[in-house]
Protein backbone atom coordinates (compact mmCIF):
# COMPACT_ATOMS: atom_id res chain seq x y z
CA UNK A 1 0.00 0.00 0.00
CA UNK A 2 1.24 3.96 -0.95
CA UNK A 3 1.22 6.37 1.24
CA UNK A 4 -1.85 9.00 1.83
CA UNK A 5 -1.60 10.96 -1.13
CA UNK A 6 -2.84 7.98 -3.06
CA UNK A 7 -6.08 8.19 -1.62
CA UNK A 8 -8.82 10.81 -2.22
CA UNK A 9 -9.67 11.24 0.94
CA UNK A 10 -6.23 11.64 2.31
CA UNK A 11 -5.58 14.30 -0.07
CA UNK A 12 -8.60 16.06 1.14
CA UNK A 13 -7.73 15.52 5.13
CA UNK A 14 -4.20 17.33 4.15
CA UNK A 15 -5.50 20.48 4.54
CA UNK A 16 -4.80 20.36 8.71
CA UNK A 17 -1.65 19.47 10.30
CA UNK A 18 -2.85 19.08 14.00
CA UNK A 19 -0.95 16.66 16.30
CA UNK A 20 -1.95 15.09 20.00
CA UNK A 21 1.20 13.09 20.34
CA UNK A 22 4.68 12.94 17.94
CA UNK A 23 7.36 9.82 18.61
CA UNK A 24 10.49 10.75 16.90
CA UNK A 25 13.20 8.14 16.30
CA UNK A 26 11.27 5.17 18.37
CA UNK A 27 14.51 3.00 18.32
CA UNK A 28 13.47 2.67 21.85
CA UNK A 29 11.92 5.78 23.40
CA UNK A 30 10.05 8.91 21.89
CA UNK A 31 9.62 12.19 22.89
CA UNK A 32 6.35 14.43 22.63
CA UNK A 33 6.22 17.31 19.95
CA UNK A 34 3.72 20.60 19.97
CA UNK A 35 3.95 20.67 16.13
CA UNK A 36 4.02 19.10 12.76
CA UNK A 37 8.45 17.99 12.37
CA UNK A 38 9.81 17.04 9.15
CA UNK A 39 9.72 13.18 7.86
CA UNK A 40 12.86 12.11 8.16
CA UNK A 41 15.01 9.86 5.69
CA UNK A 42 12.82 7.27 5.20
CA UNK A 43 14.26 3.87 7.32
CA UNK A 44 13.31 0.41 7.32
CA UNK A 45 9.80 0.33 9.81
CA UNK A 46 8.45 -3.03 11.62
CA UNK A 47 5.12 -2.55 13.65
CA UNK A 48 4.72 -4.75 16.08
CA UNK A 49 1.57 -5.37 17.60
CA UNK A 50 0.26 -7.32 20.28
CA UNK A 51 -2.96 -8.25 21.88
CA UNK A 52 -5.30 -10.77 24.48
CA UNK A 53 -2.74 -11.01 26.53
CA UNK A 54 -5.38 -12.24 29.18
CA UNK A 55 -3.64 -11.43 31.73
CA UNK A 56 -0.60 -14.12 30.89
CA UNK A 57 2.83 -11.83 31.58
CA UNK A 58 4.12 -14.88 31.25
CA UNK A 59 3.36 -18.82 30.69
CA UNK A 60 2.19 -20.73 33.40
CA UNK A 61 5.19 -23.08 32.71
CA UNK A 62 2.79 -26.54 33.79
CA UNK A 63 4.72 -27.67 30.92
CA UNK A 64 7.63 -27.49 28.12
CA UNK A 65 7.92 -25.39 25.15
CA UNK A 66 4.50 -22.79 25.88
CA UNK A 67 4.39 -20.07 24.30
CA UNK A 68 3.92 -16.64 24.90
CA UNK A 69 5.09 -13.80 27.79
CA UNK A 70 6.13 -10.28 27.20
CA UNK A 71 10.03 -11.27 28.55
CA UNK A 72 10.20 -12.69 25.35
CA UNK A 73 8.01 -10.24 23.33
CA UNK A 74 10.65 -7.56 24.45
CA UNK A 75 13.70 -9.30 23.53
CA UNK A 76 11.87 -9.87 20.17
CA UNK A 77 11.24 -6.37 19.29
CA UNK A 78 15.34 -5.79 20.72
CA UNK A 79 16.23 -7.82 18.31
CA UNK A 80 14.44 -6.04 15.45
CA UNK A 81 15.70 -2.73 16.82
CA UNK A 82 18.93 -2.92 15.93
CA UNK A 83 18.23 -2.99 11.91
CA UNK A 84 15.23 -1.04 11.61
CA UNK A 85 12.73 1.96 13.60
CA UNK A 86 10.12 -0.23 15.50
CA UNK A 87 6.48 1.14 17.00
CA UNK A 88 5.12 -1.46 19.39
CA UNK A 89 1.41 -1.39 19.79
CA UNK A 90 -1.44 -3.61 21.77
CA UNK A 91 -4.33 -4.32 20.27
CA UNK A 92 -6.41 -4.71 24.31
CA UNK A 93 -7.18 -7.37 25.79
CA UNK A 94 -4.59 -7.43 28.37
CA UNK A 95 -6.43 -8.49 31.69
CA UNK A 96 -8.42 -11.36 32.46
CA UNK A 97 -10.76 -10.31 34.78
CA UNK A 98 -11.47 -7.41 37.34
CA UNK A 99 -10.24 -8.65 41.31
CA UNK A 100 -7.72 -7.20 43.11
CA UNK A 101 -5.02 -9.88 41.29
CA UNK A 102 -6.26 -9.37 38.23
CA UNK A 103 -5.54 -4.96 38.39
CA UNK A 104 -1.98 -5.64 39.65
CA UNK A 105 -1.27 -8.02 36.85
CA UNK A 106 -2.28 -5.64 34.61
CA UNK A 107 -0.59 -2.96 35.64
CA UNK A 108 2.63 -5.34 35.58
CA UNK A 109 1.65 -6.19 31.74
CA UNK A 110 1.40 -2.05 31.16
CA UNK A 111 4.54 -1.76 33.49
CA UNK A 112 6.18 -3.97 30.53
CA UNK A 113 4.94 -2.12 27.80
CA UNK A 114 6.11 0.94 29.04
CA UNK A 115 9.43 -0.29 29.48
CA UNK A 116 9.14 -1.40 25.76
CA UNK A 117 8.29 1.58 24.56
CA UNK A 118 5.10 1.11 23.65
CA UNK A 119 3.36 3.51 21.61
CA UNK A 120 -0.32 2.82 22.28
CA UNK A 121 -2.51 0.30 23.97
CA UNK A 122 -6.19 -0.03 22.94
CA UNK A 123 -9.08 -0.29 25.01
CA UNK A 124 -10.49 -3.39 24.41
CA UNK A 125 -12.74 -5.42 26.57
CA UNK A 126 -11.07 -6.80 29.54
CA UNK A 127 -9.98 -2.89 29.97
CA UNK A 128 -13.14 -1.56 29.59
CA UNK A 129 -14.76 -3.77 32.14
CA UNK A 130 -12.69 -2.48 35.16
CA UNK A 131 -14.41 1.02 34.84
CA UNK A 132 -13.45 4.65 33.61
CA UNK A 133 -12.39 5.74 37.24
CA UNK A 134 -9.78 2.98 37.50
CA UNK A 135 -8.44 3.41 33.43
CA UNK A 136 -8.22 6.88 34.11
CA UNK A 137 -6.22 6.24 37.81
CA UNK A 138 -4.03 3.70 35.88
CA UNK A 139 -3.11 6.20 32.76
CA UNK A 140 -2.40 9.29 35.42
CA UNK A 141 -0.38 7.02 37.96
CA UNK A 142 1.81 4.78 35.27
CA UNK A 143 1.48 7.54 32.44
CA UNK A 144 0.41 4.83 29.92
CA UNK A 145 -0.67 5.58 26.64
CA UNK A 146 -4.31 3.99 26.43
CA UNK A 147 -6.15 4.77 23.32
CA UNK A 148 -9.79 4.36 22.30
CA UNK A 149 -11.71 6.51 19.90
CA UNK A 150 -14.97 5.45 21.13
CA UNK A 151 -15.97 4.21 24.14
CA UNK A 152 -16.53 6.68 26.91
CA UNK A 153 -17.80 6.86 30.19
CA UNK A 154 -21.27 7.46 31.35
CA UNK A 155 -21.74 10.81 30.89
CA UNK A 156 -20.30 10.49 27.24
CA UNK A 157 -16.50 12.06 27.72
CA UNK A 158 -13.86 9.85 26.25
CA UNK A 159 -11.86 7.73 28.23
CA UNK A 160 -8.45 7.93 26.42
CA UNK A 161 -7.06 9.79 23.93
CA UNK A 162 -9.26 8.83 20.29
CA UNK A 163 -5.47 8.54 18.42
CA UNK A 164 -1.75 9.32 18.07
CA UNK A 165 0.35 10.11 15.54
CA UNK A 166 3.81 8.70 15.09
CA UNK A 167 6.79 9.90 12.68
CA UNK A 168 9.12 7.23 11.76
CA UNK A 169 10.25 4.84 8.66
CA UNK A 170 10.45 8.30 6.82
CA UNK A 171 6.29 8.53 7.54
CA UNK A 172 3.51 10.08 9.25
CA UNK A 173 1.51 7.38 10.82
CA UNK A 174 -1.89 8.20 12.78
CA UNK A 175 -2.89 5.28 14.88
CA UNK A 176 -6.47 5.16 16.11
CA UNK A 177 -8.38 2.26 18.81
CA UNK A 178 -11.59 1.17 18.75
CA UNK A 179 -13.33 -1.65 20.67
CA UNK A 180 -16.54 -3.29 19.99
CA UNK A 181 -19.64 -2.25 21.55
CA UNK A 182 -21.39 -5.23 21.79
CA UNK A 183 -18.42 -6.32 23.84
CA UNK A 184 -18.72 -3.29 26.48
CA UNK A 185 -20.89 -4.00 29.53
CA UNK A 186 -21.73 -1.97 33.01
CA UNK A 187 -22.50 2.26 32.13
CA UNK A 188 -19.92 3.18 29.70
CA UNK A 189 -20.84 4.10 26.45
CA UNK A 190 -19.47 3.50 22.81
CA UNK A 191 -19.72 5.04 19.59
CA UNK A 192 -20.04 2.98 15.98
CA UNK A 193 -16.47 2.16 15.29
CA UNK A 194 -15.95 3.33 11.80
CA UNK A 195 -17.73 7.01 12.65
CA UNK A 196 -15.36 6.73 15.70
CA UNK A 197 -12.68 6.44 13.66
CA UNK A 198 -13.46 8.97 10.77
CA UNK A 199 -14.14 11.44 13.63
CA UNK A 200 -10.59 10.82 14.73
CA UNK A 201 -9.09 11.18 11.55
CA UNK A 202 -11.00 13.98 10.04
CA UNK A 203 -8.20 16.97 10.85
CA UNK A 204 -5.23 15.04 10.64
CA UNK A 205 -2.69 14.78 7.96
CA UNK A 206 -0.56 11.38 7.79
CA UNK A 207 0.35 8.77 5.32
CA UNK A 208 -0.34 5.94 7.04
CA UNK A 209 -3.53 5.08 9.05
CA UNK A 210 -3.64 2.00 11.53
CA UNK A 211 -6.51 1.01 13.69
CA UNK A 212 -6.00 -1.32 16.58
CA UNK A 213 -9.54 -3.18 16.63
CA UNK A 214 -10.85 -4.83 19.75
CA UNK A 215 -13.74 -6.50 17.25
CA UNK A 216 -14.82 -10.07 16.77
CA UNK A 217 -13.85 -11.77 13.80
CA UNK A 218 -17.07 -10.50 11.82
CA UNK A 219 -16.81 -7.21 12.54
CA UNK A 220 -13.22 -6.50 11.89
CA UNK A 221 -13.32 -7.94 8.87
CA UNK A 222 -16.64 -5.81 7.65
CA UNK A 223 -14.73 -2.27 9.44
CA UNK A 224 -11.64 -3.39 7.12
CA UNK A 225 -13.86 -4.01 4.09
CA UNK A 226 -15.42 -0.59 5.30
CA UNK A 227 -12.72 1.29 6.11
CA UNK A 228 -10.19 1.70 2.55
CA UNK A 229 -8.73 4.72 4.58
CA UNK A 230 -6.62 2.69 6.39
CA UNK A 231 -3.59 0.75 5.99
CA UNK A 232 -3.73 -2.15 8.57
CA UNK A 233 -6.55 -2.68 10.77
CA UNK A 234 -5.65 -5.26 13.80
CA UNK A 235 -7.38 -7.29 15.94
CA UNK A 236 -9.21 -8.65 18.97
CA UNK A 237 -10.49 -11.34 20.33
CA UNK A 238 -10.68 -13.59 17.10
CA UNK A 239 -10.26 -17.18 18.61
CA UNK A 240 -7.35 -17.93 16.56
CA UNK A 241 -4.34 -15.04 15.13
CA UNK A 242 -5.17 -13.92 11.72
CA UNK A 243 -2.30 -13.51 9.63
CA UNK A 244 -1.55 -10.26 7.88
CA UNK A 245 -4.45 -10.38 4.57
CA UNK A 246 -5.65 -7.92 2.31
CA UNK A 247 -9.24 -7.08 2.44
CA UNK A 248 -9.70 -4.77 -0.51
CA UNK A 249 -6.84 -1.71 0.14
CA UNK A 250 -6.55 -2.62 3.57
CA UNK A 251 -4.52 -5.02 5.44
CA UNK A 252 -6.44 -6.87 8.12
CA UNK A 253 -4.79 -9.02 10.84
CA UNK A 254 -5.18 -10.38 14.17
CA UNK A 255 -3.04 -11.50 17.44
CA UNK A 256 -4.71 -12.89 20.19
CA UNK A 257 -4.52 -15.81 22.22
CA UNK A 258 -3.01 -15.40 25.47
CA UNK A 259 -0.20 -13.37 24.38
CA UNK A 260 1.52 -16.46 22.40
CA UNK A 261 1.31 -14.34 19.19
CA UNK A 262 2.53 -11.13 17.13
CA UNK A 263 1.70 -9.13 14.62
CA UNK A 264 4.87 -7.77 12.60
CA UNK A 265 4.41 -5.58 10.14
CA UNK A 266 6.99 -4.06 7.76
CA UNK A 267 7.70 -1.61 5.41
CA UNK A 268 10.82 -0.27 3.99
CA UNK A 269 10.37 3.61 3.12
CA UNK A 270 7.60 5.99 1.56
CA UNK A 271 6.10 4.48 -1.44
CA UNK A 272 7.38 1.18 -0.47
CA UNK A 273 4.44 -1.54 0.33
CA UNK A 274 3.63 -3.28 3.50
CA UNK A 275 4.72 -7.21 4.37
CA UNK A 276 3.18 -9.19 7.08
CA UNK A 277 3.63 -11.88 9.27
CA UNK A 278 2.46 -13.71 12.62
CA UNK A 279 5.40 -14.51 14.97
CA UNK A 280 4.96 -17.04 17.92
CA UNK A 281 6.67 -16.10 21.08
CA UNK A 282 8.31 -19.41 21.53
CA UNK A 283 10.95 -20.76 24.06
CA UNK A 284 13.76 -20.38 21.86
CA UNK A 285 13.07 -16.83 22.61
CA UNK A 286 15.05 -15.64 25.53
CA UNK A 287 13.49 -13.81 28.37
CA UNK A 288 14.67 -10.11 28.45
CA UNK A 289 16.31 -9.03 31.32
CA UNK A 290 14.54 -5.78 32.14
CA UNK A 291 11.00 -7.93 31.98
CA UNK A 292 12.43 -10.09 34.28
CA UNK A 293 13.21 -7.56 36.52
CA UNK A 294 9.54 -6.22 35.92
CA UNK A 295 8.50 -9.77 36.71
CA UNK A 296 10.82 -10.07 39.89
CA UNK A 297 8.42 -6.30 40.88
CA UNK A 298 5.17 -8.43 40.19
CA UNK A 299 6.25 -11.09 42.25
CA UNK A 300 7.74 -9.53 45.59
CA UNK A 301 3.76 -7.13 45.55
CA UNK A 302 2.16 -10.37 45.55
CA UNK A 303 4.27 -12.24 47.99
CA UNK A 304 3.46 -9.23 50.57
CA UNK A 305 0.35 -9.10 49.69
CA UNK A 306 -0.33 -12.38 50.26
CA UNK A 307 -3.94 -12.66 48.33
CA UNK A 308 -6.56 -14.61 49.41
CA UNK A 309 -8.77 -16.53 47.25
CA UNK A 310 -11.95 -13.69 47.91
CA UNK A 311 -9.15 -11.48 46.29
CA UNK A 312 -8.74 -13.16 43.02
CA UNK A 313 -11.28 -14.20 40.27
CA UNK A 314 -10.35 -18.18 40.66
CA UNK A 315 -13.06 -18.95 43.07
CA UNK A 316 -16.23 -20.91 42.36
CA UNK A 317 -19.90 -19.58 42.64
CA UNK A 318 -21.45 -21.43 45.64
CA UNK A 319 -25.06 -21.15 46.19
CA UNK A 320 -26.66 -19.53 49.22
CA UNK A 321 -28.36 -22.33 50.60
CA UNK A 322 -25.17 -24.83 51.11
CA UNK A 323 -25.18 -27.44 53.97
CA UNK A 324 -23.10 -26.45 57.16
CA UNK A 325 -21.32 -29.23 56.92
CA UNK A 326 -20.25 -28.63 52.94
CA UNK A 327 -16.36 -27.53 53.86
CA UNK A 328 -13.31 -28.95 53.02
CA UNK A 329 -12.22 -31.54 55.96
CA UNK A 330 -8.78 -31.90 55.28
CA UNK A 331 -7.08 -35.12 53.80
CA UNK A 332 -5.86 -36.37 57.12
CA UNK A 333 -9.29 -37.00 58.14
CA UNK A 334 -9.36 -39.67 55.63
CA UNK A 335 -6.51 -41.36 56.50
CA UNK A 336 -8.03 -43.33 59.67
CA UNK A 337 -11.11 -44.92 57.51
CA UNK A 338 -9.63 -45.14 54.21
CA UNK A 339 -5.73 -46.11 55.21
CA UNK A 340 -4.26 -47.91 52.04
CA UNK A 341 -5.92 -45.24 49.51
CA UNK A 342 -3.80 -42.57 51.77
CA UNK A 343 -0.99 -43.68 51.50
CA UNK A 344 -1.14 -45.08 47.67
CA UNK A 345 -2.11 -40.90 47.55
CA UNK A 346 1.19 -40.10 49.89
CA UNK A 347 3.03 -40.96 46.81
CA UNK A 348 1.98 -39.65 43.67
CA UNK A 349 2.44 -36.10 42.23
CA UNK A 350 -0.69 -34.52 43.85
CA UNK A 351 0.57 -35.38 47.02
CA UNK A 352 4.04 -32.96 45.85
CA UNK A 353 1.83 -30.10 44.05
CA UNK A 354 2.56 -27.31 46.18
CA UNK A 355 6.16 -28.56 45.87
CA UNK A 356 6.41 -27.97 42.62
CA UNK A 357 5.69 -24.27 43.08
CA UNK A 358 8.02 -23.64 45.79
CA UNK A 359 10.78 -24.79 43.77
CA UNK A 360 10.42 -22.61 41.13
CA UNK A 361 8.93 -19.58 43.20
CA UNK A 362 5.38 -19.44 41.75
CA UNK A 363 3.93 -20.65 45.05
CA UNK A 364 2.95 -16.75 45.62
CA UNK A 365 0.86 -16.56 42.55
CA UNK A 366 -2.96 -17.38 42.72
CA UNK A 367 -3.44 -18.72 39.03
CA UNK A 368 -1.35 -21.46 40.32
CA UNK A 369 -2.46 -22.45 43.64
CA UNK A 370 -5.47 -22.64 42.53
CA UNK A 371 -4.48 -25.91 40.87
CA UNK A 372 -2.22 -26.82 43.71
CA UNK A 373 -4.05 -26.84 46.71
CA UNK A 374 -7.00 -28.17 47.78
CA UNK A 375 -10.41 -26.35 48.27
CA UNK A 376 -9.15 -23.13 46.81
CA UNK A 377 -11.94 -20.61 48.19
CA UNK A 378 -14.51 -23.26 49.30
CA UNK A 379 -15.33 -23.32 52.93
CA UNK A 380 -12.45 -25.02 54.95
CA UNK A 381 -10.28 -24.79 52.01
CA UNK A 382 -6.94 -22.98 50.68
CA UNK A 383 -7.33 -19.34 51.22
CA UNK A 384 -3.41 -17.86 50.91
CA UNK A 385 -0.72 -19.65 51.43
CA UNK A 386 0.12 -17.95 55.08
CA UNK A 387 -3.26 -18.50 56.00
CA UNK A 388 -3.74 -22.06 54.93
CA UNK A 389 -0.45 -23.90 54.91
CA UNK A 390 -2.57 -26.97 55.66
CA UNK A 391 -4.16 -26.85 52.33
CA UNK A 392 -1.06 -27.13 50.10
CA UNK A 393 -1.17 -29.43 47.54
CA UNK A 394 -3.99 -31.67 45.68
CA UNK A 395 -5.49 -33.73 48.20
CA UNK A 396 -8.40 -36.01 48.28
CA UNK A 397 -11.32 -33.45 48.33
CA UNK A 398 -9.65 -31.72 45.29
CA UNK A 399 -11.21 -34.50 43.57
CA UNK A 400 -14.26 -35.72 45.90
CA UNK A 401 -15.53 -32.35 47.16
CA UNK A 402 -15.84 -30.87 50.44
CA UNK A 403 -16.18 -34.20 52.50
CA UNK A 404 -16.36 -32.75 56.18
CA UNK A 405 -20.32 -34.41 56.09
CA UNK A 406 -18.78 -37.71 54.88
CA UNK A 407 -16.30 -37.39 57.63
CA UNK A 408 -18.83 -36.90 60.10
CA UNK A 409 -21.66 -39.08 58.85
CA UNK A 410 -19.54 -41.67 56.60
CA UNK A 411 -23.49 -42.41 55.22
CA UNK A 412 -23.30 -38.95 53.28
CA UNK A 413 -21.85 -39.28 50.13
CA UNK A 414 -18.91 -36.88 48.97
CA UNK A 415 -20.58 -34.66 46.68
CA UNK A 416 -17.97 -34.50 43.44
CA UNK A 417 -17.90 -37.28 40.46
CA UNK A 418 -14.01 -37.36 41.03
CA UNK A 419 -13.60 -38.70 37.55
CA UNK A 420 -15.25 -35.57 36.37
CA UNK A 421 -12.97 -32.87 38.42
CA UNK A 422 -9.59 -34.23 36.07
CA UNK A 423 -10.54 -31.24 32.98
CA UNK A 424 -10.65 -28.62 35.36
CA UNK A 425 -6.93 -28.53 36.01
CA UNK A 426 -5.44 -30.76 33.64
CA UNK A 427 -7.03 -28.78 30.34
CA UNK A 428 -5.26 -27.98 27.09
CA UNK A 429 -3.57 -24.89 28.15
CA UNK A 430 -2.13 -26.39 31.14
CA UNK A 431 -1.81 -30.11 30.46
CA UNK A 432 -1.98 -30.51 26.78
CA UNK A 433 -0.56 -34.07 26.46
CA UNK A 434 -2.82 -35.10 29.08
CA UNK A 435 -4.23 -39.05 28.38
CA UNK A 436 -7.66 -39.03 30.15
CA UNK A 437 -7.55 -42.89 30.11
CA UNK A 438 -3.71 -43.41 31.00
CA UNK A 439 -3.39 -41.25 33.68
CA UNK A 440 -6.77 -42.14 35.68
CA UNK A 441 -5.72 -45.42 35.66
CA UNK A 442 -2.77 -44.41 37.64
CA UNK A 443 -4.98 -43.20 40.04
CA UNK A 444 -8.04 -45.03 40.09
CA UNK A 445 -8.47 -46.35 43.91
CA UNK A 446 -10.89 -48.23 46.32
CA UNK A 447 -14.03 -49.31 44.79
CA UNK A 448 -13.19 -47.64 41.19
CA UNK A 449 -10.36 -50.34 40.89
CA UNK A 450 -13.10 -52.37 40.33
CA UNK A 451 -15.70 -50.64 38.81
CA UNK A 452 -16.39 -50.78 34.97
CA UNK A 453 -17.18 -47.16 35.06
CA UNK A 454 -14.57 -46.27 37.32
CA UNK A 455 -15.79 -43.86 39.36
CA UNK A 456 -14.71 -43.31 43.02
CA UNK A 457 -16.71 -43.85 46.08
Amino acid sequence: MGGGSSRTLRARLARAGRYAFILVGLSGCGSPATGPRAVETPRELSLVISGDTMGWIVPCGCTANQSGGILRRASFVEGLRGSREVIVLDAGGAAAGTSLYDQLKFEAILAGEKALGSAAHNLGAAEAAFGADYLRDVQNRLKVPFLSANLRDSKGKLIAAPYVELIAGGLRIAVVGVVSPGLVRGDLKTDEPRSAILQAIKNLQFDSLVVLAYLPDAELRQLAADLPEADLVVGGPTGQSIAPIKVGPTWIASATNKGKFLIEMDRRGRGEPWTGKVVEMTPAIADNAAQRRNLDSFHSELATRDLTADQTGFVRRLPSDLPADYAIAGSESCRDCHREVYKKWEVTGHARAWKTLTDHGNHIDPQCQTCHTTGYGLPGGFMSAAKSSERTSVGCESCHGPSRGHVLKPTTKTPFSAKSQCLTCHDAENSPNFAYEKYWKQIQHGAASKSAAGELP
